[in-house]
Protein backbone atom coordinates (compact mmCIF):
# COMPACT_ATOMS: atom_id res chain seq x y z
CA UNK A 1 0.00 0.00 0.00
CA UNK A 2 1.42 3.42 -0.99
CA UNK A 3 1.82 6.34 1.40
CA UNK A 4 -1.09 8.27 -0.19
CA UNK A 5 -3.34 5.23 0.27
CA UNK A 6 -2.45 5.11 3.98
CA UNK A 7 -3.21 8.81 4.33
CA UNK A 8 -6.57 8.34 2.66
CA UNK A 9 -7.34 5.38 4.92
CA UNK A 10 -6.35 7.32 8.06
CA UNK A 11 -8.58 10.24 7.03
CA UNK A 12 -11.43 7.79 6.57
CA UNK A 13 -10.76 6.30 10.01
CA UNK A 14 -10.65 9.81 11.52
CA UNK A 15 -14.08 10.55 10.02
CA UNK A 16 -15.42 7.27 11.37
CA UNK A 17 -14.11 8.09 14.87
CA UNK A 18 -15.98 11.39 14.83
CA UNK A 19 -19.18 9.73 13.63
CA UNK A 20 -19.08 7.33 16.60
CA UNK A 21 -19.53 10.28 18.94
CA UNK A 22 -22.76 10.84 20.81
CA UNK A 23 -25.18 13.60 19.87
CA UNK A 24 -24.80 16.50 22.33
CA UNK A 25 -28.56 17.15 22.27
CA UNK A 26 -30.12 13.69 22.70
CA UNK A 27 -27.27 11.23 23.34
CA UNK A 28 -27.85 9.07 20.21
CA UNK A 29 -25.05 8.28 17.75
CA UNK A 30 -23.90 10.69 15.00
CA UNK A 31 -23.65 9.42 11.43
CA UNK A 32 -22.17 10.84 8.24
CA UNK A 33 -25.03 11.97 6.01
CA UNK A 34 -25.07 13.53 2.57
CA UNK A 35 -27.09 16.57 1.53
CA UNK A 36 -27.17 18.98 -1.40
CA UNK A 37 -24.38 21.04 0.23
CA UNK A 38 -22.17 17.98 0.82
CA UNK A 39 -21.41 15.61 3.69
CA UNK A 40 -22.25 16.43 7.30
CA UNK A 41 -22.67 14.72 10.68
CA UNK A 42 -26.30 14.21 11.70
CA UNK A 43 -28.09 12.54 14.55
CA UNK A 44 -29.50 9.05 13.81
CA UNK A 45 -32.66 10.00 15.77
CA UNK A 46 -33.73 12.41 13.01
CA UNK A 47 -36.51 13.77 12.70
CA UNK A 48 -37.07 13.85 16.48
CA UNK A 49 -33.53 15.29 16.92
CA UNK A 50 -32.31 17.66 14.23
CA UNK A 51 -28.69 18.14 15.39
CA UNK A 52 -26.15 18.56 12.55
CA UNK A 53 -22.49 19.54 12.38
CA UNK A 54 -20.21 20.07 9.36
CA UNK A 55 -17.58 17.41 8.62
CA UNK A 56 -14.92 20.08 8.09
CA UNK A 57 -15.12 22.89 10.58
CA UNK A 58 -13.81 26.18 9.21
CA UNK A 59 -11.97 28.48 11.54
CA UNK A 60 -13.82 31.76 12.10
CA UNK A 61 -11.70 34.91 12.21
CA UNK A 62 -12.84 37.62 14.62
CA UNK A 63 -13.22 41.16 13.26
CA UNK A 64 -10.08 43.23 13.81
CA UNK A 65 -10.42 47.00 14.16
CA UNK A 66 -8.08 49.14 12.06
CA UNK A 67 -6.89 51.83 14.47
CA UNK A 68 -6.70 55.29 12.95
CA UNK A 69 -9.17 54.47 10.17
CA UNK A 70 -12.54 56.16 9.78
CA UNK A 71 -15.67 55.18 7.88
CA UNK A 72 -16.46 57.92 5.34
CA UNK A 73 -20.21 57.43 5.90
CA UNK A 74 -20.63 57.35 9.70
CA UNK A 75 -17.22 58.07 11.25
CA UNK A 76 -16.80 54.75 13.13
CA UNK A 77 -13.60 52.72 12.83
CA UNK A 78 -13.13 50.33 9.91
CA UNK A 79 -12.51 46.64 10.58
CA UNK A 80 -11.11 43.63 8.73
CA UNK A 81 -14.00 41.17 8.46
CA UNK A 82 -14.66 37.72 7.05
CA UNK A 83 -17.57 37.17 4.66
CA UNK A 84 -18.78 34.39 2.41
CA UNK A 85 -16.40 35.50 -0.38
CA UNK A 86 -13.35 35.97 1.86
CA UNK A 87 -11.79 38.81 3.82
CA UNK A 88 -12.84 42.44 3.33
CA UNK A 89 -12.70 45.84 5.05
CA UNK A 90 -15.99 47.28 6.27
CA UNK A 91 -17.50 49.57 8.88
CA UNK A 92 -17.48 48.34 12.48
CA UNK A 93 -20.94 49.93 12.93
CA UNK A 94 -22.65 47.18 10.88
CA UNK A 95 -25.69 46.72 10.53
CA UNK A 96 -26.39 50.43 11.05
CA UNK A 97 -23.78 51.30 8.40
CA UNK A 98 -23.16 49.11 5.33
CA UNK A 99 -19.96 50.78 4.05
CA UNK A 100 -17.42 48.41 2.47
CA UNK A 101 -14.05 49.50 1.08
CA UNK A 102 -13.80 48.32 -2.55
CA UNK A 103 -11.21 45.55 -2.80
CA UNK A 104 -9.73 46.59 -6.13
CA UNK A 105 -9.88 50.34 -5.47
CA UNK A 106 -6.57 51.18 -7.14
CA UNK A 107 -6.60 48.51 -9.84
CA UNK A 108 -7.85 50.69 -12.74
CA UNK A 109 -7.20 54.09 -11.13
CA UNK A 110 -4.44 54.99 -13.59
CA UNK A 111 -6.62 54.08 -16.62
CA UNK A 112 -10.03 55.53 -15.72
CA UNK A 113 -11.74 53.75 -18.62
CA UNK A 114 -15.23 54.84 -19.64
CA UNK A 115 -17.85 52.18 -20.30
CA UNK A 116 -18.29 51.89 -24.09
CA UNK A 117 -21.90 50.73 -23.74
CA UNK A 118 -23.59 53.35 -21.52
CA UNK A 119 -20.94 56.11 -21.88
CA UNK A 120 -21.70 57.19 -18.27
CA UNK A 121 -19.92 54.77 -15.96
CA UNK A 122 -16.35 53.57 -15.64
CA UNK A 123 -15.06 49.99 -15.82
CA UNK A 124 -14.10 48.42 -12.50
CA UNK A 125 -12.16 45.29 -11.66
CA UNK A 126 -14.36 42.77 -9.85
CA UNK A 127 -14.01 39.21 -8.58
CA UNK A 128 -16.60 36.52 -9.21
CA UNK A 129 -17.68 34.14 -6.47
CA UNK A 130 -15.32 31.58 -8.05
CA UNK A 131 -12.30 33.90 -7.65
CA UNK A 132 -12.01 34.94 -11.32
CA UNK A 133 -11.30 38.59 -12.15
CA UNK A 134 -13.55 40.38 -14.62
CA UNK A 135 -14.25 44.00 -15.53
CA UNK A 136 -17.72 45.51 -15.47
CA UNK A 137 -19.48 48.86 -15.56
CA UNK A 138 -19.89 50.62 -12.21
CA UNK A 139 -23.53 51.36 -13.18
CA UNK A 140 -24.53 47.68 -12.88
CA UNK A 141 -27.42 46.60 -12.95
CA UNK A 142 -28.52 49.46 -15.24
CA UNK A 143 -25.57 48.74 -17.55
CA UNK A 144 -24.54 45.09 -17.91
CA UNK A 145 -21.33 45.59 -19.92
CA UNK A 146 -18.66 43.09 -18.85
CA UNK A 147 -15.36 41.75 -20.25
CA UNK A 148 -13.13 38.95 -18.96
CA UNK A 149 -9.76 40.48 -19.90
CA UNK A 150 -8.12 43.72 -18.74
CA UNK A 151 -9.47 46.69 -20.74
CA UNK A 152 -7.17 49.35 -22.22
CA UNK A 153 -8.03 52.60 -23.94
CA UNK A 154 -7.90 52.51 -27.71
CA UNK A 155 -10.01 52.08 -30.83
CA UNK A 156 -10.39 48.98 -32.99
CA UNK A 157 -8.75 49.29 -36.43
CA UNK A 158 -11.44 47.20 -38.06
CA UNK A 159 -14.82 48.19 -36.53
CA UNK A 160 -13.99 51.37 -34.58
CA UNK A 161 -15.20 50.04 -31.18
CA UNK A 162 -13.90 52.33 -28.42
CA UNK A 163 -12.29 49.67 -26.19
CA UNK A 164 -9.47 47.16 -26.51
CA UNK A 165 -8.52 44.20 -24.31
CA UNK A 166 -5.03 43.27 -23.17
CA UNK A 167 -4.48 39.58 -23.98
CA UNK A 168 -1.52 37.35 -23.11
CA UNK A 169 -0.96 35.04 -26.07
CA UNK A 170 1.77 32.50 -26.79
CA UNK A 171 3.42 35.06 -29.08
CA UNK A 172 3.32 37.75 -26.37
CA UNK A 173 0.95 40.51 -25.31
CA UNK A 174 -1.66 41.55 -27.90
CA UNK A 175 -4.57 43.99 -28.09
CA UNK A 176 -8.00 42.66 -29.09
CA UNK A 177 -11.23 44.48 -29.91
CA UNK A 178 -13.68 44.27 -26.99
CA UNK A 179 -16.71 44.04 -29.29
CA UNK A 180 -17.85 40.41 -29.15
CA UNK A 181 -18.97 40.49 -32.79
CA UNK A 182 -15.55 41.71 -33.99
CA UNK A 183 -12.75 40.23 -31.81
CA UNK A 184 -10.08 41.64 -34.19
CA UNK A 185 -6.45 41.57 -32.98
CA UNK A 186 -4.60 44.86 -33.53
CA UNK A 187 -1.40 44.98 -35.53
CA UNK A 188 1.45 46.56 -33.60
Amino acid sequence: MSKSDKTLFSRHEHALEKSAQACPECGEQLAIKHGKAGAFFGCVAYPSCQYTRPVVEHERVEDQLLSGSECPECGHELAVKQGRYGMFIGCSNYPACHHIVPQDENELAQDDINCPQCQKGHLQSKTSRFGKTFYGCENYPKCKFVVNHEPVTGKCEQCGFALLLKRQMAAGEKRQCAAKACGHFQTT
